[in-house]
């Protein structure tokens, strides 16, 4: 009996696990698969890779294929004694190796036949049939959909085009363009995920459509920065403005709002506008955040000068005192 290293056929080492034997199926078989291959070796490849998928998916064949142990491929083997008697108890008489070696079973057989012979003797049909047999979920795609804070505020219809892996007329492999609209509901934020069935790759042999996974990645915008559903705001003031206090207008996604800045506000202070943010999905909606950042010109007349000079004169107020104090601290005797 010739000897097949399934591993190697799947691309996976000895340690990989049931997932990884099933997401390494799942790419060699669309990859192979005679309705996409222009390979013309495809689909004796395809037949290989699902001979080896249902030996190495079923955890009892796969510790059987194990006990064969490790040869190369092409290799004659011929299993060890008692190998496979543990599916001598299962229904239906189940399968005696001796008997079947006796009766010239592993002269002439390939391993194929033999783990078919080992799946039937347990009552289950045997892992061989139509190769076309195991459904294909199509491949899922992720991307990227960027958005303005506008639209993720009212939610969006967008229009998005982006590469898949595909194949030429001679089997190389090409970058095909994936069109696809996808509505964007209101309340959405900056890096959340979303997953669109059914809208990724084809499924093949009546497997399921693959899914369509989108991160959402708002723009700039030029004065509002999305946290979550809240938005912060830095707005400018005056010296004259923070102290003596300002109505000032603001815009939010929804038109603008009069914003009052209390007297005596300093930079840093934060106000806080309930529900001027971002949607939420169901109800509600985030907040505006305001700070208040105290700017001064980059120039000034003289009159200007002249009623700073005045203010500093006649004002009390002595904002390093403290820093003073430490530096010149006064002696105790």
């Amino acid at each position: 009996m010739q000897f097949k290293d399934y591993y190697e056929i799947l691309g996976l080492t000895r340690q990989a696990s049931a997932g990884d034997v099933k997401k390494a199926y799942r790419k060699l078989a669309h990859q192979y698969h005679p309705d996409i291959s222009k390979d013309p070796k495809g689909e004796e490849k395809f037949k290989e890779v699902n001979e080896a998928y249902r030996t190495l998916k079923d955890p009892e064949l796969r510790k059987a294929y194990d006990e064969l142990g490790q040869h190369r491929s092409g290799e004659e083997v011929r299993p060890p004694p008692e190998w496979g008697s543990h599916f001598s108890q299962a229904p239906g008489g189940g399968f005696d190796p001796e008997d079947f070696a006796r009766a010239g079973g592993f002269e002439g057989i390939n391993l194929s036949d033999l783990f078919e012979e080992l799946s039937r003797s347990r009552g289950g049909q045997g892992p061989g049939g139509s190769y076309q047999a195991q459904p294909l979920k199509g491949q899922d795609y992720e991307v990227a959909a960027t958005l303005t804070l506008e639209e993720a505020a009212h939610g969006t219809t967008l229009d998005l085009e982006f590469k898949v892996q595909g194949r030429d007329a001679e089997g190389r492999p090409i970058r095909l363009p994936h069109h696809f609209k996808a509505r964007i509901p209101k309340g959405v934020v900056d890096g959340q995920k979303m997953r669109l069935p059914g809208k990724g790759g084809k499924g093949l042999q009546g497997g399921a459509d693959g899914d369509l996974y989108l991160t959402i990645r708002l723009l700039p915008h030029p004065f509002l920065r999305p946290l979550g559903h809240d938005l912060h705001f830095d707005v400018p003031l005056t010296p004259a403005e923070a102290v003596l206090g300002a109505t000032i207008k603001l815009p939010t996604l929804k038109g603008f709002v009069s914003l009052t800045v209390p007297p005596l506000s300093a930079t840093g202070k934060k106000m806080r506008l309930p529900l001027k943010g971002l949607p939420k999905p169901k109800e509600g909606a985030g907040d505006l955040i305001v700070h208040l950042v105290v700017v001064i010109p980059d120039q000034i007349t003289e009159a200007e000068r002249h009623l700073y000079e005045q203010i500093q004169a006649l004002s009390k107020f002595h904002p390093r005192e403290r820093l003073e104090a430490f530096l010149h601290p006064q002696s105790d005797s």
